[in-house]
């Protein structure tokens, strides 16, 4: 039986304008030594239908989505970055802890709505934009990206974690057919994890069209602690009341 590609991992590589030898270097540079243009080239086949643990691991850092949502079942594959241990004959061992679908208790992984709000110059009033986004955590690093069909624009964080503070940055690409006309932003965000680890609020930084700073309020809701093909899925649509 002829192997069935993997048009999911092709189309988040792409969508990072990602090459397959530069996937790979991405990879190697987010310590999976063994990641090569080859090994991304029979992953996206069909040939190698499921990834090792520290593959899998290291696909959702560099892509920042859940291994499930990749074209790939569920692999076990452990948050702890401490846990990665180095065998006699140099394979990366880890310590399978819980599969992919359920982070482990604690952690901050899962479904978020993300809600920030800014002013318009041009059109002199202030907005709030919504994406319900997925959230994974490797470690302290963080990673946040929209779900597609969440919003006409896409949203990316990257942040890292020092006890209950989050800092790192944001980008959004702007809708081609919206009022910013396909324009990406960027920029820098700070926020707080409220014990509970539902909810993270605080600030964006960043520049407007007339090159001034701008700053506004950012808060990150859970929604569902579960990073599941399914769960991703059910929410893979705008926020409620705040469609197109």
């Amino acid at each position: 039986m002829a192997a069935t590609p993997n048009a999911a991992l092709r189309a988040a590589r792409t969508a990072r304008l990602l090459s397959q030898d530069d996937l790979a270097r991405a990879l190697r540079e987010a310590g999976c030594d063994s990641a090569t243009k080859r090994l991304v080239q029979r992953w996206e086949s069909g040939q190698t239908a499921s990834p090792r643990p520290a593959h899998a691991r290291a696909l959702e850092l560099v892509l920042g989505l859940p291994i499930e949502t990749l074209g790939f079942g569920a692999v076990m594959a452990t948050r702890d970055l401490g846990h990665e241990v180095r065998s006699p004959i140099g394979e990366i061992a880890e310590q399978q802890i819980a599969p992919t679908a359920r982070p482990a208790p604690g952690t901050l992984a899962g479904i978020w709505l993300s809600r920030y709000e800014y002013y318009s110059d041009g059109r002199d009033a202030t907005f709030t934009a919504a994406h319900h986004v997925v959230l994974l955590q490797h470690g302290t690093r963080l990673t946040v990206r929209s779900l597609p069909n969440s919003a006409a624009s896409s949203l990316e964080m990257d942040l890292t974690i020092d006890g209950h503070i989050a800092t790192g940055t944001w980008s959004e690409q702007t809708a081609a057919k919206g009022y910013y006309r396909g324009a990406r932003y960027h920029g820098a965000v700070q926020l707080l994890a409220e014990l509970t680890h539902t909810r993270l609020a605080g600030k964006w930084l960043g520049f407007g069209k007339r090159f001034e700073i701008n700053t506004g309020p950012w808060e990150l809701v859970l929604q569902d602690p579960s990073t599941a093909k399914a769960t991703v899925d059910a929410y893979d649509r705008p926020p409620e009341g705040h469609g197109e």
